[in-house]
């Protein structure tokens, strides 16, 4: 029972992450290389806002929104004026950037030794212990990324982020101020990120720069690609995929190492195939080979 409850609740943290890569992927197509750098400055903010400062939960998941927001702004202002590969690259830069400063700025990171201690959540008394109280909790939070996305791309401002995604040039010429657009999506995809490595780090209880790498943001545009772009519930079916596949290598009895690599080609193997017969993913509205 304990296995299952910590299954569904990486399928939970992930699928916020790639609920919010959504938004902006999927609905702005904007596609981030940056996605892991919020989702660490969210676990990095609330583990260090728990273990130095003795922030309660709630507090620590809200400062880091509000970095991962603020740092969001600082990016995207220059950086979505470029377009294409050129915007790829920049938040490519930035992943980078907070990489090497997590690694590096050991008087608040701990540099490659990581923070130890997170303390498991308190929330108005409740003492979020078992794997079962996490992982409420974290249904909690998962359910309300994707209705934030969903409200918004619902509303008028999600019809001009279409919009901006078919044509630009053309929404431009109609008038609307596609900077605002794209920068709004781009805080609130990176705040839905922050959110959920807030909870991450309260749940592993012990976060290190490796959680944040590159490849994290890659495996969760595989998520996005995967489970489908634009689709409410295309996120949550990716997540599900991928992280229940290299659990379901645990039982065939490969070494450790040969699994990870072998994991590896299977999330490869799948972006191919995906890209070449199923460009919108499973149950997704728009198509990343376009």
């Amino acid at each position: 029972m304990e296995y299952l409850c910590h299954i569904l609740v990486l399928i939970a943290i992930y699928s916020i992450l790639a609920s919010s890569l959504d938004l902006l992927a999927g609905h702005g197509g904007l596609l981030s290389i940056a996605h892991a750098a919020f989702y660490g400055l969210g676990a990095y903010t609330s583990a260090v806002a728990a273990v130095r400062f003795g922030a309660p939960f709630l507090v620590g998941v809200l400062a880091g929104v509000i970095v991962a927001t603020v740092l969001s702004f600082i990016v995207s202002m220059p950086s979505l004026r470029l377009s294409g590969d050129y915007f790829v690259i920049a938040t490519f830069a930035f992943q980078a950037i907070l990489l090497s400063t997590l690694n590096n700025w050991t008087e608040l990171t701990r540099g490659p030794l990581g923070i130890p201690g997170i303390p498991r959540p308190i929330i108005l008394g409740w003492h979020v212990q078992s794997q079962l109280d996490f992982l409420i909790l974290a249904a909690g939070f998962g359910a309300f990324a994707p209705t934030v996305v969903h409200r918004l791309t619902s509303a008028p401002f999600g019809r001009v982020l279409h919009a901006i995604r078919e044509d630009d040039v053309s929404a431009r010429a109609l008038g609307k101020n596609t900077l605002y657009f794209k920068v709004t999506a781009f805080a609130v995809s990176a705040g839905l990120a922050a959110m959920a490595g807030s909870l991450y780090a309260h749940y592993v209880t012990y976060i290190d720069p490796t959680s944040f790498t590159v490849m994290e943001s890659i495996l969760i545009i595989s998520m996005v690609i995967i489970g489908g772009a634009g689709s409410l519930w295309g996120p949550l079916v990716g997540a599900v995929v991928l992280v229940t596949l290299p659990e379901a290598l645990r039982f065939v009895g490969l070494p450790s190492a040969a699994a990870a690599n072998l994991r590896q080609i299977i999330y490869g193997t799948l972006l191919v195939l995906m890209m070449m017969f199923r460009p919108r993913g499973l149950i997704g509205k728009y198509s990343f080979a376009k």
